[in-house]
């Protein structure tokens, strides 16, 4: 089946109060996706973002971003005052999100809200403690770990005092105690999370739009996963990486990129029939219906840089679990639909991987035009289990691109695409992969808006200016969205 759906973080819906959040707005973008034609709404990783507010560096694969509960939700249900919203000073750019602010007037508001429903007797509701029964296996140690990080004044758990820094039981205990309110506080932001998002989706997939959702590999070093689960990682016995996650130079970056992250030890994961794999993957489909995996090629082989290392230069490849894991989710979960980032340097035997899965690939566009080489990654090459990207979230979006691409590069584009103009070559690039024969099509909506760079959602290997792009409350037109639909439908993907 032939369909289309557009790429838009929830950070990046034009909400009041700072960020995109799970309220009206999001609602309304829902309902133009629905007039539009779309029957995929693609966003990144819910988690909480951790080290440069990236939405793969999180504090938590199990836990939400508090900063997407919507403020004016709680207003309603008595949690919050208007007054106490409208005077937090969350970043006066309605166009990009200012985490600073962000990160020191969003848990002072939510702490109020958790005090009043605290007072109201929420955490004896028969929901509420339903929820945190169902998910103790992840959510005592996430807020146990937010709590003790909070009183060690932020910093990741390798500099806490070795006796909490290692779980030791009468430490556990006597900081579950003594944070107990902390604890609690962190339990609740989970809980209307999850609400909020759940009614959300509900709503999305009521009008036959699904979510697409991104699994990143890899957990944060910085995160309750590292603290909690020592033995699913390649660490020493002080509880060190003995090796960190990254990948080599490439396009992006001469020296590689350097992630951090600890690397897996799959020996133990295997020994354990993936078990912590496979309820990893199954709370993601709580959250989404279609799962994008980041960097599939990790599975087949991932990029080992010992740790301490300032660059990615010199790591070296070393085994993942092939098809033996995804055989595992199969059988514990059943079909499911997925999408595997099979993007950058891609060996004979990771593209046997992906074979061997059945999953679509990803396509995209931007790199394609390699002046006169015949890329894989134009459209008459495509085949139709793939899903087919004019740029991604660590792309530049069209015309950024157009505008700073090698001339030849651009002469190319332009008599491929019969185009004469950047922004006629930028529309032309749209309309082409969406005429592709590949069964699913994304456009992130900044195309559809024809936005320069200065729609650039993420650029890999920098720091300070990321994530941070928000769409304008006036952008999502009757026109646009008529547009939008017209498109969809002359390729037949309504």
């Amino acid at each position: 089946m032939r369909r289309q759906g557009i790429l838009l973080p929830i950070s990046a819906v034009p909400s009041p109060y700072g960020i995109g959040t799970f309220g009206a707005k999001s609602y309304e973008f829902v309902d133009f996706l629905e007039r539009a034609g779309q029957k995929l709404w693609q966003i990144l990783p819910l988690g909480p973002t951790g080290y440069g507010d990236s939405p793969y560096q999180s504090f938590s694969t199990f836990a939400g971003n508090p900063y997407y509960i919507d403020l004016e939700q709680l207003i309603k249900i008595g949690y919050l005052t208007k007054k106490e919203c409208d005077v937090c000073d969350f970043g006066g750019d309605e166009n990009y999100v200012d985490y600073g602010k962000m990160y020191e007037s969003r848990f002072r508001i939510l702490r109020k809200a958790y005090e009043r429903a605290a007072a109201k007797g929420l955490e004896e509701t028969g929901d509420y403690l339903r929820f945190v029964g169902e998910n103790a296996f992840w959510l005592e140690d996430y807020a146990q770990y937010m709590a003790v990080k909070n009183s060690f004044g932020g910093v990741c758990f390798l500099e806490w005092d070795e006796d909490i820094r290692l779980r030791k039981k009468e430490a556990l205990e006597k900081y579950r105690k003594s944070l107990d309110r902390e604890i609690r506080f962190y339990r609740f932001q989970q809980y209307i999370f999850a609400a909020q998002w759940r009614a959300l989706k509900d709503y999305a997939n009521h009008k036959g739009i699904k979510i697409v959702g991104d699994i990143p590999i890899y957990v944060a070093l910085d995160s309750a996963d590292t603290w909690a689960g020592p033995e699913l990682f390649k660490l020493d016995a002080k509880g060190l990486p003995t090796g960190v996650a990254g990948c080599p130079p490439d396009a992006f970056s001469k020296t590689g990129q350097l992630w951090g992250n600890p690397l897996y030890n799959w020996k133990y994961h295997k020994k354990t029939g993936y078990e912590w794999w496979l309820k990893r993957i199954a709370r993601c489909y709580e959250w989404y219906d279609v799962l994008r995996i980041d960097h599939f090629r990790g599975f087949d082989e991932y990029w080992f840089v010992p740790y301490g290392d300032e660059t990615a230069q010199n790591g070296h490849w070393e085994k993942g679990p092939g098809i033996h894991l995804f055989e595992a989710v199969e059988k514990k979960l059943g079909e499911r639909e997925v999408i595997a980032e099979d993007l950058g340097f891609l060996t004979q035997s990771v593209r046997e991987l992906v074979k061997e899965t059945g999953y679509p690939g990803m396509k995209v566009l931007q790199f394609a035009f390699d002046a006169w080489s015949d890329s894989e990654y134009l459209p008459h090459r495509y085949k139709k289990n793939c899903v087919v990207y004019t740029g991604t979230h660590d792309n530049d979006t069209m015309l950024g691109m157009i505008k700073t691409m090698p001339l030849k590069d651009k002469r190319f584009a332009k008599e491929y695409l019969h185009a004469r103009t950047d922004r006629e070559l930028a529309a032309a690039c749209v309309r082409a992969v969406l005429a592709s024969v590949a069964n699913t099509a994304i456009v992130p909506m900044q195309d559809y808006l024809e936005l320069g760079s200065e729609g650039r959602i993420n650029t890999p290997s920098t720091l300070g200016n990321n994530w941070k792009w928000r769409m304008d409350k006036d952008a999502l037109t009757d026109e646009l969205a008529d547009k939008i639909f017209r498109l969809t439908k002359l390729y037949g993907r309504l």
